[in-house]
């Protein structure tokens, strides 16, 4: 089991040890560099390619690459940061990510809730819900359900399967909070730490808990527990238009969007062919 907290560093969820830890519990083989960074081994149309997920390449990626004997393999890199990768070809156009910095003091963090996002905080702090937090359990509910949701609802994420190897290779960076209306489980939202930030990872609410703004609340415990805990920034994901009503709800949180660099396909003949 890997469980061991790196220190604190501003590394993307897809950078995070743990994350390497559940790909192979997966049966997958991710690439580890001298330097940390994670890099992921996918097959296209038959070719090997490697992955750089949401990272900045370091100056020395190639030198890496090299004392690895990976050095001729195709490389897409996908920064989070906008920056403009040398020798290499623009293949994906940037995105749009929600972040909230967590760094303020928790009156002023409240503050910058929306209104209408405020006074439905403050009507699930006066209603019936209770709130727990605990671990993922690789059984647990959420995984079923976030699995039929994804599907009725057209969208992409973890399969279940990695989501519950990320929860075994690291229980204390996996932060189910859970509401409870009457006895009853109603919403959860999973939270995944990694260094100083976290990422909200997946959620569901019924209709009595929405009718009760459930996830308002969830969201809102999580900040504090979190903030509490020193995690300075919380991702919440891609900027969707077409869900607008989840693009809603976390732009009124305080959140801004940041931009992405896209994604980017190195490979050593390209590369000649761009000095070329």
């Amino acid at each position: 089991m890997f469980d061991a907290a790196p220190a604190p560093a501003d590394h993307s969820l897809m950078q995070d040890p743990a994350f390497a830890a559940a790909l192979r519990l997966c049966g997958e083989e991710p690439v580890t560099l001298r330097s940390g960074l994670v890099l992921l081994s996918r097959r296209i149309v038959g070719i090997p390619v490697l992955m750089l997920p949401r990272a900045v390449p370091p100056p020395d990626l190639i030198a890496q690459l090299r004392q690895s004997g990976l050095h001729r393999r195709p490389l897409i890199l996908s920064p989070e940061a906008p920056v403009i990768v040398p020798r290499a070809l623009r293949i994906a156009a940037p995105q749009q990510i929600w972040q909230l910095d967590l760094r303020l003091p928790p009156p002023l963090l409240r503050a910058r809730l929306h209104q209408k996002w405020r006074h439905q905080l403050v009507q699930a702090e006066r209603g019936p819900l209770r709130v727990l937090e605990r671990p993922l359990a690789p059984d647990h509910p959420l995984l079923a359900l976030e699995t039929a949701q994804a599907r009725s609802r057209r969208y992409r994420n973890w399969p279940a399967p990695l989501t519950a190897a990320f929860a075994e290779a690291a229980p204390a960076q996996t932060h189910l909070f859970t509401a409870l209306l009457r006895g009853h489980a109603v919403a959860h939202m999973l939270f995944l730490t990694h260094g100083s930030r976290a990422t909200y990872h997946i959620g569901h609410a019924t209709d009595a808990a929405r009718a009760v703004q459930a996830h308002n609340l969830l969201f809102w415990q999580a900040l504090m527990r979190f903030s509490r805990n020193g995690i300075t920034c919380l991702d919440l994901g891609r900027s969707i238009p077409d869900a607008a009503g989840l693009d809603r709800f976390k732009s009124r949180t305080g959140a801004r969007r940041v931009e992405t660099a896209g994604s980017w396909l190195r490979w050593t003949p390209l590369a000649q062919r761009c000095v070329a």
